[in-house]
């Protein structure tokens, strides 16, 4: 099932699916004790982010090819980093450049898929560790390189949560409808320009294996958001870099879940 949380025009937030045009029906219920249809309609005025997180784990360098291209070794151990909630946005809405971003330019682009937690999960076994996801949706770990590799002490965190650094959507896809989520096609456009391609099949670390070391004595509450890593073709790796500015258009597209845009000012 597609979920989609979103804003009806009295304001109210609501999750809800079976959308057509800008009419969902909406759904009962929470992502621990499951949703249910309520047979009501309703209009959908603004799509939000799917969930409100309350943690964001992401892996960095966790695609081979992304490896290569930034001529880092594998990692032997996954890459943990945090992003603010509240850097969370949705389906259209704007990705702003930070003016502390704007000169020199640095803001980049990263496709990733994004695992959200449906249960409280700790030490979880790797065989079992899809038994604790919700479902399934697009994520863009948007970064600002300048900040991420000078201006954090070594730490990651600075340059990936500046507010609206954190798209996700289109929607929720459940985990029953994505059996393999390490086998799914992925892809960024700028612009309409191919920029990113590759599959999960790619990744150093399965999904299952991220969530079991990532639960290893450390609980991951429902709704907890992990973005698994991004495949090769980022901004900053290219010659020359290639970095975001007002006016972009990014399409990040994952194979069974759906195209998630936004635009950049």
């Amino acid at each position: 099932m597609q979920i989609i949380r979103f804003m009806d025009e009295n304001g109210e937030v609501h999750q809800g699916t079976e959308v057509s045009g800008n009419i969902a029906m909406v759904l009962k219920g929470d992502l621990i004790s499951g949703l249910e249809k309520t047979g009501r309609k309703t209009i959908v005025a603004q799509i939000l982010a799917p969930v409100e997180p309350p943690a964001i784990f992401c892996i960095g360098l966790n695609y081979r090819s992304h490896a290569e291209e930034t001529n880092m070794p594998l990692p032997k151990y996954p890459v943990v980093f945090m992003k603010n909630p509240a850097s969370v946005i949705g389906q259209d809405m704007p990705i702003v450049i930070p003016e502390s971003c704007k000169n020199p330019p640095q803001v980049d682009y990263e496709v990733e898929l994004a695992v959200v937690i449906g249960k409280p999960a700790r030490n979880v076994a790797p065989e079992k560790a899809l038994d604790y996801v919700a479902g399934y949706c697009v994520g863009n770990d948007v970064s600002a390189r300048i900040w991420q590799m000078q201006g954090g002490g070594n730490q990651w965190v600075r340059g990936k949560t500046f507010d609206t650094f954190c798209p996700l959507g289109p929607h929720l896809v459940t985990a029953d409808e994505i059996p393999d989520p390490d086998h799914l096609n992925l892809e960024c456009r700028l612009n309409g320009t191919l920029m990113q391609t590759g599959n999960t099949s790619d990744m150093i670390f399965s999904t299952r294996k991220l969530i079991a070391f990532l639960s290893e004595d450390t609980t991951l509450l429902p709704g907890t958001v992990i973005l698994t890593g991004t495949p090769s073709g980022v901004g900053y790796s290219r010659k020359p870099p290639v970095f975001l500015k007002s006016g972009d258009r990014l399409e990040m597209t994952i194979e069974s879940i759906g195209t998630l845009v936004n635009v950049v000012w």
